[in-house]
């Protein structure tokens, strides 16, 4: 069964050609226009949910018809400004911070699946692969911190190193008890899993887990003590301007998009539907990442910044021992039934 799953769907591209290389370069053309487009959605999402939910209108003159153009509009800005590099920074590291914190998210879209066939690769151990890739991101804040030769900056990478490293034990946890009972390691083989009951029904706390975990590990508000401002200026990314810091922006918008895609397939059934509702398989794929990063937006827009003691505290102390818990459970209901 382990084997039927793991190796479920065949991606559509290599149905289309039999050339190693032409099928890589499709799929890379594919995986980097989803990464340049659907972000910027994203990132126009917040700023008008924002604007709704705190009662403002924001920019309404950029495209005429609610400001759909904005982000257009400032991506030129960015184009058009100086690129500026401190005198005392080290100019090499701190030039290629902001592609290595745009790398992880990039890869992890590679294993997403919308389909059984719509994916650019089907990894035996995929769920690993995100994983890891997960926390790679951190590097480049701690790239862009350290190499800024700036102190605000360098306490904000510490922060944001700190954080990873508390929260990503319970995003693995979290994403455990989902392999335990889906008996599988790569995301279409747990989306297949899933046909008859999405996950969240038995593993409700787990997801709240994932993506309280997700929130931290994108430095997102209420865990936004890497980038506070009150405090550290901008963090890590004090220094940058022009289109290094718009690198920062989409990596964050990014990984909005990739780990909402990942907690779909883990929770949320990924491409399965709901019985009754005829919708394509890419639809409910998108839908679900789609109401996964309103949520996050919704967050902001809600909760307050929590202090560095209760950041750390509420990881070791609440979602740790109760992802171990419900792990335990998980197990028991694996064994039992």
């Amino acid at each position: 069964m382990i084997d039927v799953l793991a190796q479920a769907g065949v991606s559509f591209i290599e149905q289309l050609t039999t050339s190693f290389w032409l099928a890589l370069m499709l799929k890379t053309v594919l995986v980097l226009g989803f990464f340049l487009v659907v972000p910027l959605g994203v990132g126009y999402m917040e700023h008008k949910v924002l604007a709704h939910m705190q009662s403002r209108m924001g920019p309404m003159e950029a495209g005429g018809f609610h400001g759909w153009a904005q982000l257009i509009a400032d991506g030129v800005k960015f184009i058009q400004k100086e690129n500026v590099v401190p005198a005392a920074a080290d100019r090499v590291v701190f030039t290629l911070a902001p592609g290595v914190a745009m790398v992880p998210y990039i890869a992890i879209l590679v294993v997403l699946p919308f389909s059984d066939t719509l994916f650019a690769l089907n990894l035996d151990v995929g769920i690993f692969f995100v994983m890891a890739m997960s926390s790679v991101s951190v590097i480049g804040v701690l790239m862009a911190g350290w190499s800024s030769a700036n102190k605000f900056s360098l306490i904000g990478a510490l922060r944001a190193a700190a954080q990873l490293i508390a929260y990503e034990l319970p995003l693995v946890l979290s994403a455990a008890g989902v392999v335990m009972l889906a008996g599988a390691t790569s995301m279409v083989g747990i989306a297949e899993a899933q046909e008859s009951l999405w996950y969240v029904v038995p593993l409700f706390p787990l997801f709240v887990i994932f993506m309280v975990s997700s929130l931290a590990e994108l430095s997102r508000t209420p865990f936004d003590m890497p980038v506070a401002d009150s405090e550290i200026i901008f963090g890590a990314y004090t220094e940058y301007g022009g289109l290094k810091f718009a690198f920062f922006l989409l990596a964050e918008y990014g990984g909005i998009v990739a780990l909402s895609g990942v907690a779909a397939v883990l929770f949320l059934g990924g491409y399965q539907g709901l019985p009754g509702i005829p919708l394509p398989d890419p639809l409910w794929m998108a839908g679900k990442i789609g109401i996964l990063s309103f949520m996050t937006i919704w967050l902001r827009a809600t909760f307050p910044r929590l202090r560095e003691d209760q950041l750390q505290r509420f990881a070791w102390l609440t979602l740790i021992p109760i992802s171990l818990v419900w792990i335990l459970g998980a197990a028991f209901f694996k064994v039992a039934f």
